[in-house]
């Protein structure tokens, strides 16, 4: 059960191959992200959204948050990938970030209007991208591992709903 509630749509798995329709997907997953996002938060009030989606988990405004600051970082690595030769991205704590009082109190509103602005942005240069620059990638250190932009498109689609499905899950669970 816990690990349900931590991965209700499962982890992240990628495909054999990264096809020009695989990746026109994801693209698109990304891009409506922010609308389908919002629709599932904004009619929440501040106690639902000071509920935590599982015991020991964030709660759906740490969540919210978590995706603006999660994926505000994936633009920044795109654009590093793109930019230069391999780069060693900059590791961030997700789990103190989550903790700081802009993701633990502050009000829902402005990290969704800025997943809408990031989203855009977002499936604005992954449309973009050529077969060449789908291929660039970056060193993530705390994994010590490459991960090329086509990698990053698929788990940044995965991302999104993974912690949509966390507060989806949670809804039903509490017949909100």
């Amino acid at each position: 059960m816990e690990e349900q509630l931590r991965y209700p749509i499962g982890k992240f798995k990628a495909p054999e191959e990264y096809t020009t329709e695989y990746l026109s997907e994801r693209i698109e997953e990304i891009a409506q992200f922010p609308v389908v996002f919002k629709k599932e938060v904004l009619h929440l009030n501040d106690e639902q959204l000071n509920t935590p989606y599982r015991n020991g988990g964030w709660t759906i405004r740490q969540v919210i948050h978590h995706c603006a600051d999660s994926h505000m970082n994936c633009l920044i690595r795109l654009k590093w990938a793109l930019t230069e030769d391999t780069p060693t991205i900059k590791f961030y704590f997700e789990d103190r970030w989550g903790e700081m009082a802009d993701n633990a109190t502050m009000p829902v509103a402005p990290s969704l209007s800025f997943l809408e602005g990031l989203h855009f942005r977002l499936a604005y240069l992954m449309k973009s991208l050529s077969e060449s620059d789908l291929n660039k990638s970056f060193i993530h250190p705390e994994h010590n591992a490459s991960f090329q932009i086509k990698e990053i498109i698929g788990t940044y689609a995965w991302h999104g709903l993974h912690h949509l499905a966390h507060i989806t899950e949670l809804k039903k669970r509490k017949g909100w």
